[in-house]
């Protein structure tokens, strides 16, 4: 214990601006068009894409593509046992599944894709927060790797993405700013943010709530520095393994 407070105090060592050890394992899931599981620390995320030739009934015609998410969490990802959702997805499932599905066509050209869709799941088969955040990251190496297979076969001209996107959580526990909560911060935290970025820095969303008190711009601006600094390392890390995977992504933007 004496150790851990001499590198910051946080439950697993860190520094307060330091993101969890993140590793990401392409091709994981060998039968998926792309896939990855993504590691943030504890946190461990299966993220598959799965290529469809149609769209939804709103977009037929229109010669666009369409890119959507499925989210879940397995039985025992947590401490205690969790539910199967047999009857459709819950509240906060739904509101994730959304998340995720946004976040991944901020960076797509609908165009470019035709009228296909792209399908990402992202099972956690481990839990340690930040679960939603590491689907998105992990969602996009997953993505990009089923385009680029499309655009191997031809199928595509080129890969239809305009960028890349990740996303991380930040907070304030204990008066201070804290990059990429572990669970035991998440519950305490006085404010909690997700925050979700191209990989040229421009914001797709930034989900924020006051726990305890309300906080202050100054307190807004500190940890959405904390959180660009952390996903411009992610992004980093999405381009180094689509990489040594064959892909490379366009400019950043």
């Amino acid at each position: 214990m004496v150790e851990r407070r001499r590198q910051g105090g946080r439950p697993d060592g860190r520094r307060a601006l330091a993101l969890r050890p993140v590793r990401m394992v392409p091709g994981f899931m060998p039968a998926a068009e792309g896939s990855v599981l993504i590691e943030a620390g504890a946190t461990r995320v299966v993220c598959t894409a799965s290529v469809q030739e149609s769209v939804p009934p709103f977009l037929r015609g229109q010669g666009r593509g369409w890119v959507t998410a499925e989210y879940a969490m397995l039985p025992r990802s947590t401490g205690e046992r969790v539910e199967r959702e047999r009857r459709g997805p819950g509240g906060r499932t739904h509101e994730i599944q959304r998340l995720i599905g946004r976040s991944l066509r901020a960076v797509v050209d609908a165009g470019a894709l035709g009228e296909r869709s792209v399908l990402i799941d992202c099972d956690v088969l481990q839990a340690d927060a930040g679960t939603r955040t590491a689907s998105i990251t992990g969602g996009f190496v997953a993505l990009a790797l089923a385009l680029d297979g499309l655009r191997r076969q031809g199928v595509l001209a080129s890969l239809p993405l305009t960028g890349s996107v990740a996303a991380v959580s930040a907070g304030i526990v204990d008066g201070r700013v804290l990059l990429d909560l572990v669970y035991d911060e998440d519950r305490r935290a006085d404010v909690d943010i997700n925050v979700v970025m191209t990989g040229a820095g421009r914001y797709v969303e930034v989900q924020g709530t006051a726990e305890g008190r309300p906080f202050s711009a100054a307190q807004l601006g500190r940890l959405l520095v904390a959180a660009g600094d952390g996903i411009r390392a992610l992004t980093a890390a999405q381009r180094a393994t689509l990489a040594g995977a064959g892909v490379v992504l366009p400019g950043r933007r």
